[in-house]
């Protein structure tokens, strides 16, 4: 397997890593019968995942990429957590069959779920629905991560998923942190007075709930024919914590340009037919149990400084060659425009 620093060895074209995958299978995941064909999945930014076909079914792998890892990043164990969990109170997310820490088996720790059939789009504008579809696929979104946040982390067993206060704090600390020991891979000035002017614009807050960090239409599967989320993916970023900002990072797509993820800036929403900002806003808010949000462009502002940290992240996985997808650079190139809304949305009046 790849050394430190090298770039990820496809899984799926390297004979030994099969055998012994397959092995592990046979002996950890129950009715499982090979030989596996393996297949890469488009994005993933972060944990490389894989399908597996075999003569009976279809799995899931997902993966930690191999090389020089931040401390605290990509621990694939906590989704396994999250999901168990979520799974228990019949939220939509896949079935985990078994989880891998023996690092000799396919070169890092990985874990195996359920293969759901559906639908994804990458393109928040769903063209692919008619135009009379489009506002239940967008209410479907937003009743799913309502749904989230209204789930009592405490009775399904995550009470010590994250902790339970100073959330925004602690995550501008994390993310600004993360951007500055990653060092080789450059520095922003937009980046450098978005975090400076977060944390001495910091809101009161005292809502904690599950928050998933990555919620958007390409991370849903949903059903084959009908406006339902029938699986919500890529759980990395949960944690507990304020969903507001889970919230805003959402609506994010109402303030970008789809520039290497999701946008809906420069799309006519009356003539697509999507709900406008406010109106996504306040079915989240009637469905949560509140009148408005507060502080809307400080949670805005805080969400795209994380996509900012988050991207610069990816630029220094590319640099030192162990990015996983091949949009990375599509992301990276949009790095200055995502430092530079932020900004904006910091400054802006409220």
């Amino acid at each position: 397997m790849s050394a430190a620093g090298e770039r990820d060895e496809p899984i799926e074209k390297d004979p030994a890593v099969l055998a012994r995958l397959d092995q592990w299978m046979q002996d950890n995941v129950e009715d499982y019968r090979g030989p596996p064909e393996v297949a890469r999945f488009a994005g993933g930014q972060s944990n490389p995942t894989y399908k597996l076909t075999t003569p009976d079914r279809g799995y899931v792998v997902r993966r930690k990429p191999s090389g020089q890892l931040l401390k605290g990043a990509h621990a694939i164990d906590r989704e396994v957590r999250i999901l168990r969990a979520l799974r228990t109170v019949g939220f939509p997310v896949p079935d985990v069959f078994a989880l891998c820490t023996d690092e000799s088996v396919i070169g890092t720790w990985f874990y195996v779920m359920e293969l759901i059939e559906g639908r994804v789009f990458w393109d928040t504008s769903f063209p692919q629905v008619s135009r009379g579809d489009r506002p239940r696929y967008f209410d479907a979104m937003n009743s799913t991560l309502a749904e989230l946040h209204g789930i009592d982390y405490a009775a399904i067993g995550l009470g010590d998923f994250g902790a339970r206060s100073n959330y925004i704090e602690r995550e501008i600390a994390r993310w600004t942190n993360q951007y500055l020991r990653d060092s080789g891979a450059g520095r922003d000035i937009n980046t450098d007075r978005v975090s400076a002017w977060l944390l001495q614009n910091i809101p009161p807050a005292d809502l904690t709930a599950i928050v998933h960090g990555d919620f958007r239409c390409d991370n849903l599967i949903f059903h084959p024919t009908e406006p339902h989320v029938i699986a919500v993916l890529d759980w990395e970023l949960s944690t507990l914590g304020d969903p507001l900002a889970d919230f805003a990072y959402h609506l994010m797509i109402y303030r970008l340009l789809p520039r290497g993820i999701a946008g809906l800036v420069g799309c006519d929403l009356p003539s697509l037919n999507i709900p406008s900002e406010i109106d996504y806003v306040s079915a989240y808010c009637a469905r949560t149990g509140r009148s408005q949000i507060s502080n809307l462009n400080f949670y805005l502002a805080f969400n795209v400084f994380r996509l900012a940290a988050i991207v610069h992240g990816i630029k220094g996985r590319t640099l030192r060659g162990t990015a996983s997808s091949q949009r990375s650079s599509e992301l990276i190139r949009a790095l200055p425009y995502f430092a530079e809304i932020a900004w904006n949305l910091a400054t802006a009046e409220s």
